[in-house]
């Protein structure tokens, strides 16, 4: 199984409520994803992200299908010219 988590923080910290909705929301709708949360920083420190992205995927090739699956291309173009930083890492387990 392979992890994948995202860290993004928002040039208008307002976003991030709308974007863990949309994000969620690609559950039911993009198959390779196996498991998916969205979470609200509640903290809000200096070195806080807005919001933190975990999602599952069976292998690379599937995380990759993900990545190139419309829903996600639509709301990444949605996403993208939102956000201030973006962190990546993916692992296996």
């Amino acid at each position: 199984m392979l992890t994948h988590v995202v860290l993004m923080k928002f040039t208008d910290p307002a976003d991030a409520p709308e974007a863990k909705e949309r994000l969620e929301a690609l559950a039911g709708r993009v198959p390779q994803i196996r498991g998916l949360s969205a979470h609200l920083d509640v903290v809000h420190s200096p070195v806080s992200y807005d919001l933190c992205l975990v999602t599952r995927h069976e292998s690379a090739d599937e995380l990759r299908s993900y990545q190139q699956h419309p829903d996600h291309l639509e709301l990444a173009g949605w996403l993208r010219p939102r956000l201030a930083a973006r962190a990546v890492v993916d692992h296996e387990g």
